[in-house]
């Protein structure tokens, strides 16, 4: 998933087509505050950034974005309508992955993403620990004390999800959407039933997962 945000229309608009006709999925957002809501809701893999925004701006979310444990492996690519030496410095010492200066080509757009896709999902772990619990996402394999357990998909994704932000507070909401995706239409006693079951199969570990009372869950 891409996140675009770019407050000039027609810019935003060729920027989301030439992606998707690329075989990406895209969201769209005109302003820092819709980016960051719907980060919360369901995290991309890569966001484009233009720097020059109403309200928030790139550089302030950009920052945003590095300090937040939850977001700072977002891959970031800062867009600017300037071409000078020194928008680039700032957005690469803010933590930046690359730039791109307007205006430009397709051409160049897809192949820097392409290049950054590649690069977030060689730094993601194929291994996960936390306690007694081990995924190892290359196998696609969950153990428990040493024991393998036998997870259904959405299980796996769930766990892995908790990991992946562990110490972190996950609201019923923001499970359902990443896990099951923004069109299920079942309840979040959907979540409570699969970590019901999930508990069940880590065993002694299952008590890493925390129920926080009227709000969702963490791993710890």
């Amino acid at each position: 998933m891409i996140y675009i945000v770019e407050d000039d229309d027609n810019i935003r608009q060729m920027e989301a087509y030439a992606l998707r006709g690329s075989g990406f999925e895209v969201e769209e957002f005109t302003s820092g505050s819709e980016f960051l809501a719907q980060c919360e809701r369901k995290k991309p893999k890569l966001a484009l950034l233009d720097i020059m925004l109403p309200g928030l701006d790139g550089l302030t979310l950009l920052k945003m974005i590095r300090e937040n444990p939850s977001l700072k492996d977002i891959g970031v690519i800062m867009v600017t309508a300037k071409s000078t030496e020194l928008d680039a410095v700032m957005g690469l010492d803010r933590g930046a992955d690359d730039y791109i200066a307007k205006p430009f080509g397709i051409m160049e757009l897809i192949s820097r993403v392409k290049a950054l896709m590649r690069r977030v999902e060689n730094s993601r772990p194929s291994v996960m620990a936390l306690g007694g619990i081990s995924i190892d996402d290359m196998r696609h394999v969950v153990t428990s004390d040493g024991e393998e357990c036998t997870l259904t998909f959405k299980e796996y994704e769930l766990l892995k999800y908790l990991i992946l932000n562990k110490g972190i507070v996950l609201t019923r909401d923001r499970l359902m959407d990443t896990v099951w995706g923004t069109d299920y239409e079942g309840g979040s006693r959907t979540v409570d039933m699969h970590i019901k079951t999930l508990r069940q199969k880590l065993g002694e570990n299952g008590a890493h997962i925390k129920t926080v009372r009227n709000v969702g869950y963490k791993i710890e």
